[in-house]
């Protein structure tokens, strides 16, 4: 991923350093397995611990330049082993296959991801939390179709987005914890040549549960759901920031990304403040659901394995991963920082003058005794003349003799208080937040 949507909290668990790394650790803890397994010398265990070392840059570039020979990048990896070592190396990689080393190794930087992933989903719940409650009572407008509906608090819809994003952190426990696996079974999974015992001794070590059974590889379906985890996050992220940038259009007005001193909106035209943030996420998140569907590709290998999975991992496992931590901090900080502007919602829940409260007056008609067509009829009929002759709803109501011979004015006026549609917000922070507004 470019540095521009990058974090490099994130983007160093997947440099070629870290993945050398990766690859030095699963091979020593397996060959601590096989020492313990009285497969192989402790002294060549102890050798190639004191020797192995750390990887740098430059240790990278000898690897790669092996690997320009080798057209194999594992294989160039132990040779650059043997090279440092010496003798004692050649117990590295003993009835092993580079599976064993790949796939150990990526389920160690996935975890680690997750972990980092998740860090960022409690930074954006808690973010989410606090501007819940601040705005628990802050009422607006809902709107379905994009059309003014009833009131509701903006404090209510980002308990909505609280509870999403709990969604989303379970899922994202759940594929932590489905690819934390790792494999030291052989070239088709059988052991034909180390014990599984060597298996369970590394995985441990490295913090990993043993594949109950693999093949060549550790089978991509948990791949896939890691990665659909990480495709919807990105999708609830981005319904989010499609909300804050509708609500930021003009004609609108309630809520704005936060723009700094000195942003600058457009080259051309020095008035403008554009949600650039959330406009980000919403692409972003495109990226994230087109790689699912590649991990969801990479599924179906042939037999015990092919390596059409091997090039789309190389691309997705560090970009999807990158991306979706940034979308995360981006759309905290959007949040800790967002505008919110309670008067202009006021006035756009009073632009239509009370017709949002048309389902009152249906209610109460029904509850009289009227037919709820019948009722229907009446609400409607006055809500189009507030519409196409611009008399406002309440005055319509007021001037409708059928309306009138059920209900009085004041019945018809209580009919018209915002705080109506208030009374249960505490009950749905109860709900999910386990606490009152």
């Amino acid at each position: 991923m470019i540095p521009r949507y990058s974090r490099k909290e994130m983007s160093s668990l997947w440099t070629d350093v870290a993945r050398l790394r990766r690859w030095r650790d699963v091979e020593l803890a397996a060959l601590e397995g096989m020492v313990q397994g009285g497969i192989a010398p402790r002294e060549a265990l102890e050798d190639c611990l004191a020797r192995a070392g750390d990887f740098t840059e430059a240790d990278a570039a000898r690897i790669e330049e092996i690997e320009r020979t080798t057209k194999h990048d594992v294989i160039a990896f132990l040779t650059f082993m043997e090279e440092r070592i010496g003798p004692s190396a050649r117990w590295l990689h003993l009835g092993m296959t580079s599976s064993d080393v790949l796939d150990t190794a990526l389920g160690m930087s996935l975890r680690d991801a997750a972990g980092l992933i998740l860090q960022g989903v409690e930074r954006a719940m808690a973010a989410v939390e606090k501007r819940a409650f601040e705005h628990a009572r802050t009422v607006m407008m809902g709107r379905s179709h994009g059309i003014h509906a009833e009131p509701i608090t903006f404090g209510h819809k980002l308990a909505i987005w609280y509870d999403e994003l709990r969604r989303a952190r379970t899922r994202i426990e759940r594929a932590r914890d489905v690819v934390s696996v790792g494999m030291i079974s052989g070239a088709v999974g059988t052991f034909a040549h180390l014990p599984p015992s060597v298996e369970v001794f590394a995985c441990q070590k490295l913090g990993l549960t043993p594949a109950p059974a693999s093949s060549q590889i550790i089978q991509r379906d948990r791949h896939a759901e890691y990665f659909s985890a990480l495709a919807l996050l990105g999708s609830s992220l981005e319904k989010f920031a499609v909300e804050i940038r509708h609500l930021q259009r003009t004609e609108v007005g309630e809520a704005e990304e936060p723009f700094t001193a000195g942003q600058k909106g457009s080259s051309a035209m020095p008035h403008k403040r554009n949600p650039i943030l959330s406009e980000n996420l919403s692409g972003l998140a495109r990226l994230l659901r087109g790689y699912a569907l590649s991990a969801l590709e990479d599924v179906a290998l042939w037999h015990e394995r092919d390596i059409s999975h091997s090039s789309v991992e190389r691309v997705i496992a560090p970009d999807a991963t990158i991306v979706a931590d940034f979308m995360l901090h981006r759309f905290s900080g959007l949040m800790e920082n967002l505008r919110v502007y309670p008067e202009r919602m006021q006035k756009n829940l009073e632009q239509l003058g009370g017709v949002v409260n048309s389902q009152r007056i249906l209610l109460e008609l029904a509850r009289k005794g009227m037919d709820r067509q019948a009722a229907y009829v009446i609400v409607q009929r006055n809500a189009m003349r507030m519409f196409e002759q611009g008399v406002p709803f309440r005055q319509a109501l007021l001037q409708d003799k059928d309306l009138l011979a059920v209900m009085t004015p004041a019945e018809i006026e209580d009919c018209f208080s915002a705080g109506y549609h208030l009374k249960h917000v505490d009950d749905i922070f109860q709900r999910v937040f386990g606490r009152r507004a």
